[in-house]
């Protein structure tokens, strides 16, 4: 695929469907119909009116919604987002006309779509996401209190000026020379479009299938008509003499700060609306065919759509939040909702310009008026106050109005790079002494800047004493890390005792793993459990935690560690159901970690795990339905292709079978173990060497009888009815395993003429180690980019993958 080629989108179902599925697309067509229309009657007054707003010649706001439509709606990674002229480019394109001219302004808009895709080109759309949410909520307010001031001039029936401070200044005297027509239009504008909405009983809902934006301007521009009022209306040149781009004329610096601040502004915004539309549609039910959103292509589609805008002569071009939430409200299931949209627009453009041009211009000023004071949202101020982030939310705001969009953006991140580093260096640390315990609390973060005051504090505790360290935070760098463990050994070596708690069990360092520890990657949250420590850093065991607490404080480390990394994923599975392609059936003993020895995740095994991986027998008296339920909801709703009986080591089961001997049914265990009777029969009628692994003989009877019994369950497998149609139809593989749990080796069952033999699973490519001596999985999993990589290769898994002859450790079996 070529670098800058936009990346194709996963299709979690094959591209081919049965013949239901081709019926199903003519109610997709309708839906996206009745969408657009929908889209559309909300899209052309905004669109006159943000272009009124910005001082560009009004027909460019229908370009720019044609073409966001068209050529957003086609090439974008967010199939439901709508994009078009947005209000949050309101202030940037008004100051660029203001500076540069029309002309120009639209060369900037092509030169801000190369830029986007050469960003969409490098992949780093998510690194926009990156920006503190306070300054993008901030940079809109910021926006939306511009538009607000410079349209209630308008409104009044005069005309705004170029900036926030001299439309407040001229606000007295505008007072003073109001228009009573523009003000009753603009009025009566903004009662219907509060009061449409509201309208109570069952009449009320169906007139708000209206939309309040269309009611609003028609009925003023009806009002106007009928009483003949003299007053401002929109003008729309003839298409003849439409002005298209020109070459940018200005300063370089001027021009270059112009492009990156349209290409900053129409990134952000439209990434953000993608991401928000994701969350509408996973948030109501039928929509889980509809992928999550490809950012990067997205950005490869606004790119594109601000080229041709420009080129055409229109404004610039980004995602909308009001029409993209319409369009997912209004049931769209595709991209053909936004696409049918521009059409409309266009044919607008083309055979309604007699009806457009009655619409007062004030009707327009008051609505995009209200979508400024919108973008001002109480949610959003009690959101970031609630998170401490008032300051960089005012910080931005403020330098949005009064200094301009990027100004203000760059005042924001600086302001919440500060906030981050005061956090970062502000730690709280106490020391206090109750029933004999010592107990220094250390709230926030553990940096070099706060070691004296630790250090001070835990000289302290004196010597012999019992100690307990309160690391209430979520970092700690190597300074502080050093500073607490040799404190910890000194004390310890001197009789007391020292234990390190707290609300954050597993406190993150920069210091890295030492050899004395297990590196137990990629399941990173499991490396603080006890018994990965051999116990060199302290001369006496630290007492065993209650249960209870165990629990808590693994929950948590998942809280905090890993559900951020999997939400996505989980969220992704939650809407489409479960599709694994492998049944895993393996032993209950704690040590047998499914999704550590197949390095699987969610929604790769359907697992079965029971005392001594045993498949009873179907049709056998007294037996058990559970097993056997599972492998028919397995093989016959599922669907798996492939199902795998893994054995391991030092299987209780096992030995307590040897000890038991047949016929002893006292207690439910040894009633259950009677199922595997027959492994044992076997083994003791097997004149040859019987299962054995490659290499070497059985260590002893109870590996030997740990072989044969995974031998025995396949056989009991392939009696149950679904299992041995779905193998006669050749859709499914049997598939046996052994974990030595010791040597943490797997392996896999052959078929030989001589008996079975359980092979070695040799390493793949690409779980080779590098120089570095880090196989190249766990490399994946540190590197951000590779990760990222990693997350979306499992997202283009196909269902039904084949699992034939096996060669590496990813899933229990994994075809080579």
């Amino acid at each position: 695929m070529p670098a800058c080629a936009p990346p194709r989108t996963q299709h979690p179902h094959p591209p081919h469907g049965p013949p239901a599925a081709r019926r199903r697309r003519f109610r997709v067509e309708g839906a996206d119909l009745s969408a657009s229309v929908a889209v559309f009657l909300i899209a052309l007054p905004l669109s006159l009116g943000i272009a009124l707003a910005t001082g560009a010649p009004l027909q460019a706001g229908l370009v720019a919604a044609a073409v966001g439509g068209l050529v957003a709606g086609r090439l974008g990674g967010c199939p439901l987002q709508v994009s078009g002229p947005a209000a949050g480019l309101t202030v940037v394109t008004a100051d660029l006309i203001h500076r540069y001219g029309w002309r120009t302004t639209c060369g900037i808009t092509v030169l801000a779509g190369l830029a986007q895709l050469g960003l969409g080109c490098l992949r780093v759309a998510r690194g926009a996401l990156a920006v503190s949410p306070a300054v993008v909520h901030g940079m809109l307010a910021g926006i939306g209190v511009t538009i607000a001031v410079a349209q209630l001039h308008i409104v009044l029936g005069g005309t705004p000026d170029s900036s926030v401070l001299a439309n407040l200044e001229a606000l007295p005297a505008q007072l003073a020379r109001v228009d009573p027509a523009a003000v009753s239009m603009s009025a009566l504008t903004l009662t219907l479009l509060l009061a449409w909405p509201r309208i109570p009983g069952r009449a009320g809902r169906l007139l708000r299938r209206i939309p309040a934006a269309l009611v609003a301007v028609a009925g003023a521009t009806a009002t106007a008509a009928l009483t003949g009022l003299t007053l401002p209306r929109v003008g729309l040149p003839s298409w003849s003499s439409h002005a298209l781009a020109g070459l940018p004329d200005g300063p370089v610096l001027g021009v270059a700060a112009a492009v990156l601040t349209t290409t900053l502004v129409c990134s952000v915004q439209s990434l953000l609306g993608a991401v928000a539309v994701d969350k509408l549609v996973a948030a109501r039910p039928g929509f889980a065919h509809v992928g999550r959103s490809n950012l990067d292509r997205e950005l490869l589609g606004q790119g594109a759509a601000n080229i041709v805008s420009g080129t055409l002569g229109g404004l610039p071009v980004a995602g909308v939040a009001v029409r993209s939430t319409a369009n997912v409200n209004s049931g769209a299931v595709s991209r053909n909702s936004t696409m049918l949209h521009g059409v409309f627009v266009v044919v607008a453009a083309l055979l309604m310009v007699p009806v457009l041009e009655r619409i007062p211009l004030a009707s327009l000023a008051a609505l995009v008026m209200a979508v400024g004071i919108q973008m001002v949202s109480l949610h959003h101020i009690r959101t970031v106050t609630r998170h401490r982030e008032v300051l960089v939310y005012a910080a931005t705001t403020l330098g949005v109005v009064f200094l301009g969009v990027l100004a203000g953006v760059t005042l924001g991140v600086a302001v919440a790079v500060a906030l981050a580093l005061h956090r970062l260096t502000r730690t709280r640390i106490t020391h206090d002494q109750k029933e004999g315990v010592h107990r220094v609390h250390v709230r926030g973060q553990l940096t070099f800047l706060a070691v004296p005051r630790l250090s001070r504090a835990l000289h302290l505790v004196p010597q012999g004493a019992h100690a307990v360290v309160e690391l209430d935070g979520s970092f700690m760098d190597h300074a502080a890390y050093e500073s607490l463990q040799d404190w910890r050994n000194s004390h310890t070596a001197r009789g007391g005792s020292a234990e390190l708690t707290g609300r954050r069990a597993a406190v993150r360092t920069a210091e890295p793993a030492p050899a004395a520890v297990c590196r137990c990657r990629p399941w990173t949250p499991w490396r603080n459990h006890r018994t990965c420590f051999t116990g060199a850093s302290s001369t006496r065991a630290a007492p065993a935690a209650p249960a209870a607490q165990e629990l808590a404080r693994g929950i948590s480390s998942f809280q905090r560690n890993t559900a951020p990394l999997v939400r996505e994923e989980l969220a992704r599975l939650a809407r489409e159901g479960q599709r694994p392609s492998q049944l895993f059936l393996a032993c209950a003993d704690s040590r047998l970690v499914t999704s550590m020895i197949t390095a699987s995740g969610p929604g790769d095994l359907f697992v079965v795990r029971n005392v001594g991986n045993l498949v009873p027998p179907p049709g056998e008296e007294h037996g058990d339905d559970s097993v056997a339920a599972a492998i028919e909801y397995a093989v016959e709703v599922l669907k798996v292709r492939s199902i795998t009986v893994c054995g391991h080591s030092g299987c209780g089961a096992m030995q307590a079978l040897l000890a038991a001997g047949p016929g002893d049914t006292a207690t439910p265990l040894k009633r259950w173990l009677r199922h595997g009777l027959p492994s044992l029969t076997r083994m003791a009628e097997d004149h040859r060497a019987g299962p054995r692994l490659t290499g070497r003989p059985s260590a002893d009877a109870v590996e030997r009888l740990c072989l044969t019994n995974v031998v025995q369950q396949l056989d009991h497998l392939r009696a149950h009815g679904p299992v041995a149609r779905a193998l006669a139809a050749g859709a499914l593989e049997l598939h046996g395993m052994y974990f030595h749990v010791g040597e943490a080796q797997a392996y896999l069952l052959d078929g030989a003429a001589d008996g079975a033999v359980f092979g070695e699973v040799t390493e793949s490519a690409e779980d080779a180690e590098d120089a570095g001596g880090r196989p190249a999985r766990q490399r994946g999993m540190e590197d951000e980019h590779e990760e990222e990589e990693e997350k979306e290769a499992q997202e283009g898994k196909v269902e039904g993958r084949d699992v034939t002859a096996v060669k590496e450790v990813r899933g229990p079996v994994r075809a080579t």
